[in-house]
């Protein structure tokens, strides 16, 4: 079963070469594709002022985020969660820029590259020429924008799992992937029946010199080490 790691983030400003920071991070986890239930979602601190421009995309405040862990206490927490595990992300060059800044920051060693899975270039790929930003994709893939008025990390992140979810078959895998799992658990669950003996056993359907060549090697070659014995 592959785990992965969907996430996004949102941030101060749009360059974290000119000294913008991380306020949130949110992170689901999935399994082949499908949620598990496992989350990570924090606010953070950036120790600065959020753009104003920033603001009208997540709006999030400067309020909201003032006396909120900073970075440096939520790294563990969050290495831990993410673990070895694909990253998946739309537009990940953002992200994983701002989160390897923060990482940079604590002298601590960012997640390698090819952990990381781009869902703008798979889409982009897929549609060539297309718009293709998050929003679009929901609506090419009649993912409901309801819950989302304004762009939120945790939000944003379960959006992409159901976009990613769709990049790579669309729900007819997932519902393979569903049906799956419910065979599975059928069959395991038919494993610890307990059948009664049988009305009117079966006659044998081996003959009486097959029964007899069958009992000698057995008496030769196995003796005590039988299953039924």
């Amino acid at each position: 079963m592959a785990l992965e790691i969907v996430l996004d983030t949102e941030t101060t400003g749009i360059d974290h070469r000119k000294g913008h920071r991380l306020i949130e991070i949110g992170c689901i986890e999935i399994e082949d594709l499908l949620p598990t239930g496992r989350t990570f979602h924090r606010f953070i601190d950036p120790e600065r002022e959020i753009e104003p421009d920033a603001i009208r995309i997540h709006g999030i405040t400067n309020d909201m985020v003032r006396g909120k862990p900073k970075f440096a206490a939520i790294i563990d927490e969050m290495l831990e969660f993410i673990g070895d595990r694909k990253i998946i992300a739309h537009n990940a060059s953002f992200d994983r820029g701002f989160i390897n800044m923060e990482l940079e920051r604590q002298s601590r060693m960012p997640p390698p590259t090819e952990q990381w899975i781009d869902t703008l270039e798979m889409a982009r790929l897929k549609f060539p020429g297309a718009a293709n930003s998050l929003d679009a994709l929901c609506r090419r893939f009649n993912i409901s924008l309801a819950e989302r008025d304004l762009h939120g990390a945790l939000i944003d992140a379960r959006l992409l799992a159901s976009v990613y979810l769709e990049l790579l078959g669309g729900k007819e895998r997932g519902l393979d992937l569903e049906m799956v799992g419910a065979r599975a658990a059928a069959a395991q669950s038919a494993n610890h029946v307990s059948y009664g003996a049988r009305p009117r056993p079966l006659a044998s359907r081996i003959t009486s010199a097959e029964a007899e060549a069958h009992e000698a090697f057995v008496k030769k070659y196995l003796k005590e080490r039988t299953l039924w014995a």
